[in-house]
């Protein structure tokens, strides 16, 4: 018998499938059904009952999904879900039904009733697509390091930089966020210990900031393989950012509303007046001098008696916010039909900043960001053969921060460096160091305290910031199937421009010093109160790129064989400012073939250069190859491990450049020096010419070589997949100045190609995805082992092995090693002698490494193990019936971090700074058996706070980085109001630290403007 099945129906229609199925059966004998229901084996057995299974398919977020394929595994039957996620299915119960779509987890259910509503899950990491420079490629057939996160994962982080979103959830990839500053707290990110190329829809440009709703996906490109077609800049490998697609189907549009709360993760843990008084106290008498705070002083200090004279004023309390509100708005749509598809979005985000205000003013002196951004990408079916593409976007970025002076650019945008000032007297200011305001209400201050820290806040003007960016991408694509199958061209341009400005509206302001007279209180003014300035508008920064590529492909199968090749030419053109044009220009191409997806090679190589360097030395030659093998596709395997899906061997090696040139540093140049006068009375002003640094008409890119190993497991139909790969590249020819330049010449020797650095590791992704019913749920987790040692550095003569930097981690840290504290006298004159310092108890004692009974600069050595740093991540979540959960632990082990400065030091800034909470453990004789620190001192101590292993603390930590719980109405409730999906979410970032250091944050410490911990609630409407 025939079976019979329908592709879409609506619930009303099932009674005529019913009425259909009954008369088509009556015209045939049982015995068909009989025969059929067995498979064709025989005519005897049970009769199933056929009946039609209907009902919706949605994702997790309660939204239907379209173009669901369900079919019958016995005989291939096939129907698809309709624009509601409605379907209907003719299929006999007991027979399995299997549901699949792209983008999805196939779901197999066992046919039991006519019912049945399922709820598909992501399933991103098996796409069958993997992202590479220029196109795609297929997973099953590819060798190349890549790894990827899509949309998802994104928008489940709070961030106003794409950077932050992306720590802890690929292999290889390790970033540090060194401040919070709002808008300009994007980490810092390193692939396999190098800074890698960023490239936006296959364009290589600077990634400030990004709504994460327009991304589609992040993809890292770690091998050689992946990135020699970049040529002079594929070393550090690359990040491609592909940005979203409209899709065929009716027009979906999805607004996003959240507003959470920022407040500071770590910060500094000042002394209160009396504390720090006291402690001042004891650092004079060390040092030999006499106290300063009397009794009646330490007394009012600890009392508060006396305000105006013996203040106490937690300056961190006073200045800034315990939090700040953070807000964000996307309206995006999307859709189109067979000729024309588009992804249209706009964000707008408001991240405040920490600063207190004061109403006094009509301007804002807060440390605030706004962000608006529009995108456009839209794709054209010309003609059946042409397809042409228009991506555009624009952002608008505007800050203020409080008056000041200093500007600094920071990924095209410029801030006002009041804002690192201010930070800087909090962590240098001690609390009794004057009144936050007078009796009076004027400022307080001194001689030696002139910025009051609200005054600098509040009453130094304002800063106001802009930056503007416009991108346009045009491309047309011709498939060439009329003249050779598989075969296309392709032409691409982009132009892009950013432009910042600053403009200033400073003005100074004066401070008091309240003193108690029989007559009252008299003031003394330190400064003038000024009006604010009409500051002119600088421009900070300008950038313009221009780029454009040829490119042309063919992709075609012979039977088990696949063939697939890619050239390009592309020239980009880059101006900063005034200087000429950074010009790259690349020949690439690459070829891969495999036979069945079983055997696999490919063969990458490009031509490339840089006009930063001289003719005959511009351009250079980049090839890679690469080998795999999937084991799991032979025939002793296929046949009889059924739970083995994958099991691919895969190597490459080959070499990649770095364009690292310098300002055209092959010409010699030639500038004004020091002037004099010539003749009588006023004479003739003259400047002498000086030689500049000396040329090196030498000077080439910086080389890598590059070893990949790698093996990808796929088990239980891919439910579970493995990936482990190790990696040995050596840079080499890396620019450095040579340790054994004299300086006789009088002239500063040319940086040369000369350094070897050699980096291995190992990178380790699983994850596992399954479903109980509809209970879904994932757990995901990748590690990273990174190792580097220099090879080669052309250093200055060292008299002993431990000093050299030859065979030492990049990222050494060279001092003393520390061996405690000095008890007593007798422990000093027990002890090597410390050149030029006479130490006391209580001061650090240090290793003599060379046996000489002499602390110098011979007993200098690397301080840092030699052991990999390890950076992990594990991603876990679920849902269920409505609810989705999602969390993301992020660290690092054997990482190390340098403490110093006036945050971990006592009483800097000439002994006027500030004093914190881990000096109360300081050496006393009375702690000598506890302290934890040396004795104090006042202002610096050459001794103490020398470069040693005491100031090198651990910078192992385990972060709750990420962490969403959200529930989507049922979509019934969400088609009574005309919706496809209601979702109300709540999520954080670094929520919680784990670290072995309470008093600091691993990443981000010192006079840093603190990163921050963000709690926030959203909601995301669906039509």
């Amino acid at each position: 018998m025939m079976k019979f099945y329908l592709k879409v129906l609506e619930p009303h229609a099932y009674g005529k499938v019913l009425f259909k199925g009954l008369l088509f059966a009556m015209l045939f004998p049982v015995s068909s059904f009989a025969q059929n229901n067995n498979g064709g084996k025989g005519t005897t057995g049970a009769v199933q009952t056929s009946g039609v299974l209907s009902g919706m398919l949605t994702n997790i977020y309660g939204e239907p999904l379209f173009g669901v394929q369900i079919k019958s595994k016995s005989d291939g039957a096939v129907a698809t879900s309709d624009n509601k996620g409605q379907y209907s299915l003719l299929i006999d119960s007991g027979e399995v039904a299997v549901f699949s779509l792209k983008g999805y987890l196939t779901r197999e259910v066992n046919v039991s009733g006519g019912k049945l509503d399922l709820v598909l899950t992501e399933a991103e990491k098996q796409q069958n697509s993997v992202y590479r420079l220029y196109d795609t490629q297929n997973r099953v057939s590819s060798i190349l390091s890549t790894e990827s996160v899509y949309t998802r994962d994104l928008l489940s982080s709070p961030v106003t930089a794409i950077n932050n979103a992306l720590t802890g959830r690929m292999s290889g990839l390790s970033t540090l966020q060194s401040t919070g500053i709002p808008g300009l707290d994007a980490s810092n990110y390193f692939l396999r210990g190098q800074s890698p190329t960023i490239l936006i829809n296959g364009v290589p440009r600077d990634v400030s900031s990004i709504d994460p709703e327009e991304i589609e996906s992040v993809t890292v490109l770690k091998d050689a393989l992946a990135t020699a077609m970049l040529g002079v800049r594929g070393s550090g490998g690359a990040i491609l950012i592909t940005t979203r697609k409209g899709e065929v189907g009716k027009q979906k549009i999805s607004f996003t509303a959240q507003r959470g709360l920022q407040t500071p993760m770590r910060m500094p843990k000042p002394l209160n007046a009396f504390n720090y008084a006291t402690l001042y106290n004891e650092a004079l008498v060390n040092d030999g001098k006499a106290p300063v705070y009397t009794a009646e002083d330490l007394e009012a200090y600890r009392t508060g008696s006396d305000p105006m004279g013996h203040p106490d004023v937690n300056w961190y309390k006073e200045i800034l916010r315990n939090n700040a509100p953070f807000t964000r708005y996307n309206l995006h749509t999307s859709g189109g039909g067979n000729n024309a598809r588009y992804f249209v979005g706009v964000d707008y985000l408001d991240q405040k900043g920490l600063l207190k205000t004061s109403d006094e003013n009509t301007y804002n002196t807060n440390s605030d960001f706004k962000r608006y951004i529009v995108r456009t990408n839209i794709d054209v079916d010309l003609t059946s053969n042409l397809m042409l593409n228009l991506n555009l976007f624009g952002r608008i970025e505007n800050g203020t921060a409080p008056g000041g002076s200093g500007i600094a650019t920071f990924n095209g945008r410029s801030v006002n460096l009041g804002i690192n000032t201010i930070f800087a007297s909090l962590a240098t200011t001690p609390n009794g160091a004057y009144p936050l305001f007078n009796p009076d209400g004027s400022l307080g201050g001194n001689k030696d305290y002139q910025r009051n820290i609200y005054g600098q806040s509040v009453r130094s003007g304002y800063t106001l910031s802009y930056s503007r960016e416009m991108s346009a991408d045009l491309s047309l694509k011709r498939d060439l199937k009329d003249v050779l199958k598989g075969l296309w061209v392709k032409g691409f341009a982009t132009f892009n421009t950013n432009l910042a400005e600053v403009t200033p509206r400073g003005k100074t302001f004066a401070v008091y010093q309240g003193k108690n007279d029989p007559s009252g209180i008299t003031y003394q003014r330190f400064g003038t109160d000024g009006t604010i300035t009409a500051g002119t508008s600088t421009n900070t920064y300008q950038y313009k790129n221009f780029y454009s590529e040829l490119s042309a492909g063919y992709d075609q199968s012979f039977g088990g064989h696949h063939i697939k090749a890619l050239a390009t030419a592309n020239i980009q053109s880059i101006s900063i400012y005034s200087d000429l044009p950074l010009t790259y220009k690349t020949l690439g191409g690459t070829f891969s073939y495999d036979y069945k997806t079983k055997y696999l090679a490919e063969v990458v190589m490009s031509y490339s250069g840089l006009n930063r360097y001289r003719d005959g030395k511009r351009y250079g030659f980049f090839p890679a190859a690469g080998l795999g093998w999937n084991m799991a596709k032979e025939d002793f395997i296929a046949n009889h491990v059924k739970w083995l899906n994958t099991l691919k061997l895969r190597s490459s090696y080959g070499r990649t450049g770095n364009a690292n040139a310098g300002y055209f540093v092959y010409n010699q140049y030639f500038a004004d020096g020091d002037g004099y006068y010539f003749g009588t009375g006023s004479g003739t002003f003259v400047f002498s010419v000086g030689e500049q640094t000396l040329a090196n008409p030498n000077v080439t890119w910086e080389k890598a070589d590059k070893f990949n190993l790698g093996v990808d497991l796929g088990l239980f139909q891919d439910k579970l997949t493995l990936t482990a790969e190790y990696y040995n590249n050596k840079f080499f020819d890396l620019l450095q100045t040579r340790g054994k330049n004299t300086s006789i010449i009088g002239n500063t020797f040319p940086l040369e190609n000369i350094g070897i650095i050699r980096y291995k590791g190992v990178d380790l992704t699983a994850a596992y995805r399954d479903h109980v019913k509809n209970f879904n749920y994932f757990i995901s987790g990748n590690v990273t082992s990174n190792n580097n040692v220099i090879e080669y550095s052309d250093e200055v003569l060292r008299a002993y092995d431990w000093m050299k930097r030859t065979g030492q981690r990049t990222d050494q840290t060279f001092g003393y090693i520390a061996e405690g504290f000095y008890q007593n006298a007798a422990d000093i004159a027990n002890s090597p002698k410390t050149e030029g310092y006479n130490p006391v108890p209580g001061d650090i004692k240090y290793s003599d490494l060379n046996k000489d009974g002499i602390i110098n600069q011979f007993d200098v050595t690397g301080l840092k193990n030699k052991r990999p740093i390890i950076y992990y991540g594990l991603n876990f979540g679920f849902d269920y019936k409505g609810f989705d959960f999602s969390a993301l632990l992020q660290g690092a082990q054997n990482r190390s971090v340098y403490v110093s400065g006036p945050t971990q030091w006592e009483f800097q800034s000439e002994g006027k700074g500030q004093a914190f909470e881990q000096h109360l453990n300081r050496w006393t004789p009375a702690t000598a058996a506890t302290a934890t620190y040396p004795r104090l001192s006042v202002g610096s101590n050459p001794n103490n706070q020398a470069s040693s292993s005491f100031w090198l603390r651990s910078g192992n930590y385990m972060r709750l980085k990420n962490m969403e719980l959200g529930y989507s109405l049922p979509s019934r409730l969400a088609a009574k109001v005309r919706l496809a999906s209601i979702r109300v979410f709540v999520n954080g970032m670094n929520l919680y630290t784990f670290s072995e250091t309470k008093d600091y944050d691993p990443e981000t410490f010192g006079v840093a403007y603190p990163a921050q911990r963000i709690v926030n609630a959203g909601i995301n409407i669906k039509l």
